[in-house]
């Protein structure tokens, strides 16, 4: 069976809610090679007491392992958030064939930081954005009512 964009942005969602209900700012990830999820991720810097812990570092990671190697072209990162400067360094560095990101981030996202990905990775942008922001602003609102 053939899964679309949509499809795994939706799995990435989920590994975001699992965040959220652990009271880690709500951005999931997962890795895909050959139309099969190998790895999954979800922030996990509170838990770990560890600013590197982003769903993107714990994702690649996971895949690496997976797969046994550290480089991973052929596969494809679905986040719902648009990768900071550090994960998007990362990501570079495992010259992943394709990143799909849900919600942009206007604040700390790459682009406005000025970090890049591999000349080769293909950039896809805005799949279930709305889903992604919303559960991003509704974990900030609910922050600044405690």
């Amino acid at each position: 069976m053939e899964f679309d964009d949509v499809y795994f942005m939706r799995q990435a969602i989920r590994e975001a809610l699992k965040a959220y209900e652990a009271d880690e700012v709500p951005v999931g990830a997962i890795v895909v090679s050959n139309n099969q999820i190998i790895a999954r991720g979800h922030n996990l810097t509170e838990q770990l007491h560890d600013v590197t812990a982003h769903a993107e570092m714990q994702a690649i990671t996971a895949a690496s392992h997976y797969l046994g190697a550290k480089y991973l072209p052929d596969c494809t990162l679905y986040v719902t958030l648009e990768p900071c400067t550090m994960c998007a360094g990362a990501l570079f560095w495992t010259q992943i064939g394709r990143i799909v990101y849900g919600a942009s981030d206007e604040k700390r996202g790459f682009r406005t930081m000025g970090g890049q990905f591999h000349p080769k990775t293909q950039v896809t942008t805005g799949i279930e954005a709305e889903v992604c922001g919303d559960l991003m602003s509704e974990f900030f609102r609910s922050k600044r009512k405690k």
